[in-house]
């Protein structure tokens, strides 16, 4: 029986709960095996032949594949997991968390450092808030190639 989820009108948010956990099993696993030296090594000499070991679905492979952090988390990863994924690339949880807003590094961090996103506007989905869906480029900035 399906629970109550009253929290599925944010804008912008995926709440990690007990049924993100179990379809986010083993690209969690997955990410936590990047804090192994040799696993990092493998994974970058040939990184579909790594994903191919784990029992992930495709879209979580191809969402691993494309860096796609938003596309991650739809699909069960929790974002302190997938930092490993971008710990292993070389960027920071700021980084990371920019790509996810279509922001770049510096332009999330100046974000936060002057207070972060307001709340007006974005309390439920349908308002006009900067972080309702449409207004979200969702993680262009991250994407590979760019800034």
């Amino acid at each position: 029986m399906a629970l109550d989820k009253p929290y599925k009108d944010m804008p912008g948010t995926t709440i990690f709960d007990a049924e993100q956990a179990r379809v986010g099993y083993h690209l969690n696993q997955f990410c936590m095996s990047l804090m192994k030296p040799d696993n990092r090594t493998r994974f970058r000499a040939d990184e579909r032949k790594y994903l191919d070991e784990w029992p992930m679905s495709e879209e979580q492979k191809q969402a691993v594949l494309a860096r796609d952090m938003n596309r991650c988390i739809e699909l069960g990863g929790n974002i302190y997991f997938l930092s490993k994924l971008g710990a292993t690339d070389g960027h920071s949880f700021q980084y990371l968390a920019g790509s996810m807003t279509g922001m770049t590094e510096q332009e999330y961090r100046d974000m936060m450092i002057k207070g972060g996103r307001s709340p007006e506007g974005n309390r439920y989905l349908g308002e006009d808030g900067d972080a309702q869906p449409q207004h979200q480029p969702q993680g262009r900035a991250g994407k590979r190639g760019s800034a």
